[in-house]
């Protein structure tokens, strides 16, 4: 960079235009960082363009040619894409982030802000959680959504039964001092106890008071296999009734029987959107889903949380009913038609089944790897404590359909790497170099402005996140440096525990956190409150 220029006599001499003054403005100091000579896709979808960058404090404060000016830092970006910071719509990062506030796993990737309390389950109260967040100090920004599961086990409990009319007023409530406290929106994961047990009704209600605050509702829709189409017309009609957007996350088709009913899914979310009702998309680029192994379990026999499923499982008449069900799961549902496809990923009892699927486990056991035994090994580790698994039973075609849509979002539905713990999904990993590596560099399923809009502005819309997802002056200096022929997931089903490669700088609010690929051990992440939000 060349020596500084005097900016007061820049100011003198064109005082007398508006947009020069403007300008200088911006620029009566050195700035704290340019990065030069890049090729910026803005994350609105448009071509990219060769402009510098200069940040100044926590803000992008000018782009054009900076070749003259001076910087405390310059990053060469040149031969790289440089784009706005990642924004995660979907994570379950409160599993991992106080154990790992770097998040390495999410920032090697170029993610600069994540959101928690998906499928639900959130914290409570918002506001305490706030605190420890900003008490711990992390690395990417913040945001949560209040999660449905979690209000109504606070008030009902996981009872199968509708909320008395004073019980749904305390569930409002609860989901009002949310919203004030800074939600992003409602969440609900109906394919769950207890939120499994909540009508469409009471998600309504409950929707548009996350309406009246600025709010989104976003869900775990009650099916992703059979149902499938039910459930995308019950989340429509959650925001019609509700009046609120919706968003379908992790949308994916599971079982092998319903491959293909995207084409039905997407063409209701076309229809929504024609009649005004304001719905879109998130999904993560993978065949298999993860979640808890019990998810193989029915609903009706986790009424009453864990301990009561175990009592009910030493009754034989109950448990046969139970394992009927668990052996069709796995034949026609998220086992994928084989006990093979289901692998433990975390089991904090017995860590040995970590990577094993429960035809191994099964044949461990001297047993044959039928469906019927693989459900006495689910019965095992129920009794036992419970454990994770990956479920590989999704469609790459399906995949690739709902990933071409003009409203689907990418988000990876991961909790924090913890390097080397478990055998986990490699999406916590993986999610956003997998994109842009293998899905638009390699297969051309998305062109690489698209797939950028997608993590970046269509996210930070959806969610009301203000002056973040575009790279525009005024905006935070959330942002990623990195090579569009390098860049690339890592992490395997196999081998989870690899760090993306090919994100060169990431900045989260004008600080460098990522360094020639190297994270620098900044925590310069802040809160991301909800429209919501009162002080």
């Amino acid at each position: 960079m060349k020596a500084p220029i005097n900016y007061k006599n820049i100011c003198l001499i064109f005082f007398t235009s508006f947009t020069l003054t403007v300008n200088c403005i911006y620029s009566d100091n050195n700035y704290d960082i340019v990065i030069g000579n890049g090729k910026i896709v803005d994350g609105s979808g448009n071509p990219w363009y060769e402009a510098d960058i200069g940040i100044k404090g926590d803000r992008i404060v000018h782009i054009g040619d900076l070749k003259s000016y001076d910087a405390t830092k310059f990053i060469d970006a040149e031969g790289f894409i440089v784009s706005p910071g990642f924004i995660d719509p979907h994570t379950h990062a409160i599993r991992g982030v106080f154990d790992v506030p770097n998040v390495e796993s999410s920032l090697l990737q170029g993610v600069t802000t994540l959101t928690e309390g998906n499928d639900g389950t959130s914290p409570f109260p918002i506001d305490k959680h706030f605190q420890k967040i900003m008490d711990k100090k992390i690395s990417p920004n913040w945001g949560v959504f209040v999660g449905h599961g979690t209000i109504r086990t606070k008030v009902v409990g996981s009872e199968d039964r509708e909320p008395t009319p004073d019980e749904l007023d305390q569930m409002r409530n609860l989901v009002r001092q949310a919203m004030e406290q800074g939600a992003l929106g409602l969440s609900t994961g109906l394919y769950y106890v207890p939120g499994s047990f909540a009508s469409t009704k009471e998600v309504i209600e409950l929707s548009k008071v996350a309406s009246e605050h600025g709010g989104i509702y976003i869900s775990h829709m009650r099916e992703e296999a059979s149902k499938i189409i039910d459930s995308v017309k019950e989340t429509i009609l959650i925001g019609e009734k509700g009046e609120i957007p919706v968003q379908i996350t992790h949308h994916k088709v599971i079982g092998a029987k319903n491959w293909g009913l995207s084409v039905e899914t997407l063409a209701l979310v076309d229809e929504a959107r024609r009649r005004g009702i304001d719905i879109t998309v998130d999904q993560y680029p993978y065949t298999a889903s993860q979640t808890y192994l019990k998810a193989l379990v029915p609903q009706w026999a986790q009424e009453g949380g864990r301990k009561n499923l175990v009592k009910r499982l030493k009754d034989p008449e109950i448990r046969k009913l139970i394992k009927d069900q668990v052996v069709q799961n796995i034949l026609f549902d998220r086992g994928g038609g084989n006990p093979k496809n289901v692998f433990i990923s975390i089991n904090e009892w017995d860590p040995s089944m970590a990577g094993k699927n429960l035809a191994d486990l099964a044949i461990e056991k001297g047993m044959e790897p039928s469906p019927e035994n693989a459900a006495e090994i689910v019965f095992e580790i129920i009794e036992g404590g419970g454990a994770g698994a990956v479920f590989h039973a999704i469609n790459s075609d399906d995949v690739d359909r709902i990933m071409q849509h003009p409203v689907t979002a990418i988000g990876s539905d991961g909790p924090v790497g913890k390097f080397g713990v478990g055998s986990p999904h490699p999406r916590q990993y993986g999610t956003f170099a997998r994109v842009l590596g293998h899905y638009v560099r390699e297969r051309g399923v998305l062109e690489l402005e698209d797939a950028i809009r997608k993590m970046t502005s269509l996210t930070s819309q959806r969610l009301g996140i203000h002056d973040r997802g575009l790279i525009v002056e005024g905006y935070f200096a959330d942002i990623a440096v990195f090579d569009a022929d390098e860049i690339i997931d890592r992490a395997t089903f196999e081998d989870p525990h690899q760090y993306a490669t090919g994100m060169k700088f990431v900045l989260v609010n004008g600080e460098v956190v990522v360094e020639d690929g190297q994270h620098t051990g900044k925590r310069p992440g802040r809160i991301i409150y909800g429209s919501g939000y009162s002080n």
